[in-house]
């Protein structure tokens, strides 16, 4: 099974809590023998998250650093290398009202790529599903 995870599932590895049943699906994907992939996009958010961490004097800066060298250094994780299409996808996904433009990203990623999108978010689903999209998603109960 090829898997692109979401933020979510991204966060962990740097060092940002976000619950016990990601890290539970995190160790059931490496019993899985999956390929994972990730996106910079979902890095970027993780940066983002981070900034707001840093404000509120919460951040731990080693983790951080020991997590994102790991996801980008240590080939656990595959990196996605998006192009245009994956873009103007995601843009027309904006203008049909799904405004989180790095969940677009990553859904068309999962498209493009034709991998499994791993994640929490029911809005997304809900929003593929009253669209008749391809539906790419999977949550952690259906691994």
């Amino acid at each position: 099974m090829k898997i692109l995870l979401d933020t979510s599932f991204i966060l962990p590895t740097l060092g940002i809590d976000t619950g016990k049943n990601v890290i539970k699906t995190l160790e059931k994907i490496d019993n899985i023998n999956a390929e994972i992939y990730f996106s910079m996009f979902s890095v970027l958010e993780g940066i983002w998250i981070a900034i707001r961490f840093i404000k509120k004097s919460i951040f731990n800066e080693q983790s951080f650093r020991n997590g994102l060298k790991a996801i980008m250094r240590y080939g656990r994780y595959i990196k996605i290398l998006e192009n245009e299409d994956i873009v103007y996808g995601a843009l027309d996904l904006y203008r049909m009202k799904h405004k989180d433009i790095i969940d677009n990203i990553l859904y068309m990623d999962s498209v493009y790529f034709d991998l499994r999108l791993l994640t929490l978010d029911n809005e997304l689903r809900n929003f593929i599903r009253s669209n008749k999209l391809k539906d790419t998603l999977i949550f952690p109960d259906e691994l």
